[in-house]
């Protein structure tokens, strides 16, 4: 399985930033597409962001572009989400997974198993 694992979430005020990780320790990442999900409280999951193998490519949900920006080391095996100018809307868990590279110009779409995730919360 393309197990991953969130890290980076916590408590922020709005217009605060945070910077999530997105690691992989039993396979290499850099063949991969992954994409950031988020759920909030009584909703159902939506994709927030996705990115290529390679970085060539991104996709972002309208509701995050020009506040948040996805970008991977594969040096490193792992694929971050700034996030900046947080709002309390953004308040959710936060998944990554694999997404299906050829559809990355279009939306993200997911094919690997969820992880734990790892919690953010926009509140003053």
């Amino acid at each position: 399985q393309l197990q991953l694992v969130e890290s980076g979430g916590g408590l922020v005020q709005p217009g605060g930033s945070l910077r999530l990780s997105c690691a992989a320790s039993k396979f290499t990442l850099d063949y991969y597409a992954i994409g950031w999900f988020r759920q909030a409280p009584g909703k159902g999951r939506e994709a927030v962001s996705c990115i290529s193998s390679r970085a060539g490519t991104t996709n972002y949900v309208d509701s995050v572009k020009g506040r948040f920006t996805i970008s991977r080391d594969n040096g490193k095996n792992t694929v971050y989400l700034q996030m900046n100018s947080l709002k309390p809307e953004d308040t959710g868990t936060y998944y990554c997974t694999a997404v299906y590279e050829r559809r990355i110009h279009d939306m993200c779409v997911p094919f690997g198993s969820w992880g734990q995730g790892t919690q953010v919360t926009v509140s003053s």
